[in-house]
């Protein structure tokens, strides 16, 4: 009786324990976990993997104007591509992660060479700090060399490269390249300038286009050269000095034993009367220098003030009234003008070749025109070169006259 008895407890004991076991794997080999709580990898497949690559843009942070850069909004990837990242992560193993780690993970951001560049994007180059520029390029006793270029003027074969080539062929002056600040004054100009120079900056004018050739005194015009004219007031005030030039200019040899240690304010001339004091010469600002002090900011003040006595007129011919009228005392900034024997141009420019500094496109309308001219005074200067170094030293001088030089 007791053996039937333990017998029959041991039965039941062992059909319990076979039922939980089928019940377990009933369940087990059913359609899955209810459909409320769907597996890790349809989590990872809706909220995004957590890859950044590394060709994050950096771009200006108003499209270039010359404040610091920040990194660019993200432009998240096709979906399908996204997916097919999230599914291949799930396969290998690695698609795995709470909830809130991936939404606290960055989303996918394109490389930079599958993002397309469109004509008003950015030049490439991040714009930098003008007082660092400045600093780089200045020379020890904090003077730069200056000039300004638009996307007409700096267009390969036109007036920078001639510019440039200018110096590599000068006497003494190649090394004056890294002194040299390029103000470009559009973006196209500033790209072209970041292909051949070390130092650019883009002098951004909101709502105006200083990019296509500038007739004397018709469309935009007379804005840029006042727009540039404060700009060089701002290098003043930054505590550095400056020779401006035209790009539009050829340097042969370095124009400052030309100028007095204790210059302030000097410009070139169109005609030269003979005397340096004289407010009788014909000013022409493609060549100036000033020195940096508080005389020289409150002559710019003054100059910029005296706009309004004259409208419609340019900065050059306010620089000539003011100077006739006689600059005020309180302003103490002295004025004196270039020698057209040595630096000279096309209204009036000396023929000893010895002696010349620079020469200028001026009293010249149209860009082939200048062009034309001055790759000839370039060329005439290479061959007075040659012959120097090959012990001739006849009389040589420019061919003339030409498209406008005579």
């Amino acid at each position: 009786m007791t053996k039937s008895a333990t017998s029959l407890l041991l039965g039941a004991a062992l059909a319990t324990v076979f039922f939980l076991l089928y019940t377990s794997v009933c369940r087990d080999l059913g359609d899955g976990p209810p459909k409320s709580s769907p597996p890790r990898w349809a989590h990872a497949q809706e909220q995004g993997t957590a890859t950044v690559t590394p060709a994050t843009r950096v771009v200006d942070a108003e499209q270039g104007t010359g404040r610091p850069g920040r990194q660019e909004e993200e432009v998240v990837a096709p979906r399908e591509e996204k997916q097919t990242k999230d599914e291949a992560a799930s396969r290998s193993g690695h698609g795995g992660g709470s909830v809130e780690q991936q939404q606290n993970q960055r989303r996918i951001v394109m490389p930079t060479s599958q993002q397309k560049e469109t004509p008003s994007s950015p030049p490439q180059r991040q714009q930098q700090d003008l007082g660092e520029l400045l600093r780089r390029a200045a020379t020890p006793d904090k003077t730069v060399l200056m000039t300004a270029i638009n996307e007409a003027w700096a267009a390969p074969g036109s007036f920078l490269d001639l510019f440039l080539e200018s110096f590599r062929h000068g006497e003494g002056t190649e090394h004056l390249v890294r002194h040299l600040l390029v103000v470009a004054m559009d973006g196209r100009a500033f790209e072209r300038c970041n292909a051949v120079h070390q130092f650019c900056y883009w002098f951004r004018v909101d709502g105006m286009d200083f990019a296509a050739e500038q007739s004397y005194m018709k469309g935009d015009y007379l804005e840029m050269m006042w727009r540039r004219n404060r700009f060089q007031q701002t290098i003043l005030e930054l505590g550095f000095s400056f020779l401006f030039t035209d790009v539009d200019i050829l340097w042969f040899r370095s124009p400052f034993p030309h100028l007095s240690p204790d210059a302030q304010v000097v410009m070139s001339s169109d005609f030269f009367v003979g005397d340096p004091t004289s407010p009788g010469n014909y000013p022409n600002g493609g060549l100036l220098y000033v020195r940096s002090s508080a005389s020289t900011v409150r002559f710019y003040e003054h100059w910029q003030s005296s706009r309004a006595r004259f409208p419609g007129k340019h900065e050059q011919f306010v620089f000539d009234r003011i100077v006739k009228e006689g600059v005020p005392p309180h302003v103490g900034a002295t004025v004196r003008f270039l020698d057209t024997g040595h630096f000279g141009g096309f209204c009036q420019h000396g023929k000893d070749l010895g002696r010349v500094v620079t020469m200028h496109a001026n009293c010249c309308v149209g860009l082939h025109n200048k062009l034309f001219d001055l790759r000839n005074v370039l060329d005439d200067w290479k061959t007075y070169k040659e012959r120097v170094d090959a012990g001739n030293m006849d009389y040589f001088s420019w061919r003339v006259p030409g498209r406008c030089i005579h």
